[in-house]
């Protein structure tokens, strides 16, 4: 590997913009960055406050990020539109250079032989997959502990759940463990960490992006995405992941769907004159909620001042206390009920709820 001087990089809340304009600039290369991120999850992954994050570190990523610096040498040229981003990549995707694990013990040495779909497509765009981080086992749970990887924390507050089933990627690009992360979402496990890690969250629309070579759950609830620090990274990443993939059949809905970028569509008025429905019964009313919900008011007027219109839905059924106590009593068909019973005054594509 070829020898490179001492760059500095600052990585912390780090964009993918941030960092090409370093590189542009000369302030900075691609194994400079990578060293960078690499100190920060040796010092608090298994170290300090040992977030437990990362279950794998490509042992490779130094050398793809100096063949990277010395292509853009020769060029001055980036090599795509993630040239030399640092990906924190959920253990559920097949990569063939680190093992792919779901998060269980006894597959911890297992390297699959064929790539992920969404991860060939990244490592095509110029991104550097760095590490694989850990989920909830079988990504079956809102939270994130493993048999392999043990409990992922929150790198805001460490006595707080980083949510899941995805937290691991979360509190990695929460914690500047990576640029941009990779997650799943079969019932809320893009959103979940997004919310806890303070980040963005994007499930994509089901058939938008392939899930060959991601673990499954459910074939008709799975939907690959990512884990941001902005909506415009979101859409950058969306760029590269989406599209018809032959081993998805499902993505077939995407064909002359996809815009010419989803950056195009970043407008600073687009919520002008939206309608957003809330569920104020989803917000619990009792005292222990009082902070989270006056995070979610304050979130709401932000909204209002950006020109959408708040629609208030008060609606018993949907209570959110009972919703959770009802689904862990195994009852969770009286949440369907209560849906399907109101599904006569919703669009018909909404009755499928049920």
């Amino acid at each position: 590997m070829p020898s490179h001087p001492a760059v500095p990089c600052a990585i912390d809340e780090a964009s993918i913009a941030s960092l090409h304009e370093a590189i542009l600039s000369g302030r900075t290369t691609c194994i400079a960055i990578v060293d960078a991120y690499l100190a920060r999850i040796a010092a608090y992954d298994r170290n300090g406050p040992a977030l437990a994050t990362i279950l794998a570190v490509n042992p490779q990523a130094r050398e793809i990020a100096a063949r990277l610096d010395a292509q853009f040498a020769k060029t001055g040229e980036l090599t795509g539109p993630l040239h030399g981003i640092p990906v924190a990549v959920k253990d559920n995707y097949n990569t063939t250079d680190m093992p792919t694990s779901g998060g269980n013990v006894l597959f911890k040495d297992v390297v699959p032989p064929i790539e992920s779909t969404v991860t060939r497509k990244l490592r095509e765009a110029g991104a550097i997959i760095l590490a694989k981080t850990n989920m909830h086992e079988w990504a079956l749970a809102g939270i994130t502990i493993s048999s392999l990887g043990g409990q992922t924390k929150n790198p805001y507050d460490l006595t707080r759940t980083p949510g899941g089933s995805s937290g691991g990627t979360g509190a990695a690009v929460a914690a500047n463990f990576a640029t941009v992360g990779l997650a799943t979402d079969t019932m809320n496990s893009i959103r979940s960490p997004a919310s806890a890690n303070s980040l963005v969250g994007f499930r994509s629309t089901r058939g938008l992006v392939s899930r060959a070579g991601v673990i499954p759950v459910s074939h008709t609830q799975d939907v690959a995405g990512t884990i941001t620090r902005s909506v415009e990274d979101a859409a950058i990443m969306l760029d590269v992941m989406a599209g018809f993939d032959p081993d998805d059949p499902v993505t077939a809905r995407s064909i002359n769907h996809i815009p010419h970028s989803f950056t195009d569509h970043l407008d600073a008025d687009g919520l002008r004159g939206v309608r957003i429905g809330v569920l104020t019964n989803f917000f619990g009313k009792e005292e222990i909620h009082a902070e989270v919900n006056a995070v979610m008011a304050g979130a709401r007027d932000t909204f209002r001042r950006a020109g959408a219109s708040i629609i208030e839905i008060d609606d018993p059924a949907l209570d959110s206390d009972a919703i959770l106590r009802d689904c862990g009593n195994g009852n969770s068909r009286s949440y369907s009920t209560a849906i399907s019973n109101r599904s006569a005054a919703a669009r018909p594509w909404l009755a499928c709820v049920n």
